[in-house]
């Protein structure tokens, strides 16, 4: 008789028979972004983005009113970013192609130069990069920015809750923002392979 073993693994996926699924994402809830898969254990709930308000290329205000019931991957980067930022924007373009046209999913990347990425800079560089309509690049007052960062998504790799905003702010980190703004999902922009983790993790929120 065929035995069949099903076995999960700390990183989400079942597998069975020699077969892999992702089953479901954890929630992250602190900067050291630990798992958590029972978020019944929680003394004190879910981590939440809390509200913000910036603006589009089109001095449009942009809120997290904007995301309602929306998916959404969120960056930062600033447009005269030589290596990084570039590298970063074609890995997340593919993520873009495969989900092209969806409205149940949006990027927002935020300017960590605000003083200097004005909306002509913005349109700029969203034409350069063919950045469609899913896209809010976004700036706005830096301190405010720097603080959802650090303290709203966990950003850089040191957790900055005690740092300033003279204190440059600068990270590869994308972070994938649930419909309820819980984050489930933080990957190394500058990396192919973590585009495709990414592409696969948001088929699997869709899917929620």
């Amino acid at each position: 008789m065929l035995k069949l073993f099903i076995r999960v693994g700390a990183s989400g996926f079942i597998f069975m028979a020699g077969c892999q699924q992702k089953s479901s994402l954890p929630y992250y809830n602190s900067p050291d972004f630990t798992p958590v898969w029972n978020i019944d254990t929680l003394k004190n709930g879910l981590h939440t983005i809390p509200p913000f308000s910036f603006t589009n290329p089109n001095n449009e205000l942009v809120t997290e009113k904007t995301f309602d019931n929306t998916i959404y991957v969120a960056g930062f980067f600033f447009t005269s970013c030589g290596v990084v930022c570039p590298k970063m924007t074609m890995n997340i373009k593919k993520v873009q192609a495969a989900f092209a046209g969806n409205q149940q999913l949006a990027f927002l990347f935020h300017s960590v130069t605000p003083w200097i990425d004005s909306s002509a800079r913005l349109l700029a560089f969203a034409k350069k990069y063919q950045l469609n309509n899913q896209w809010q690049l976004v700036t706005g007052d830096q301190g405010a920015i720097y603080k959802m960062a650090r303290q709203a998504y966990f950003a850089e790799e040191e957790p900055g809750f005690q740092k300033d905003t003279t204190e440059f702010l600068h990270t590869e980190h994308l972070l994938l923002i649930d419909k309820q703004k819980h984050i489930r999902g933080i990957y190394n922009g500058t990396l192919p392979l973590d585009a495709e983790r990414l592409i696969g993790d948001i088929r699997v929120l869709l899917q929620e």
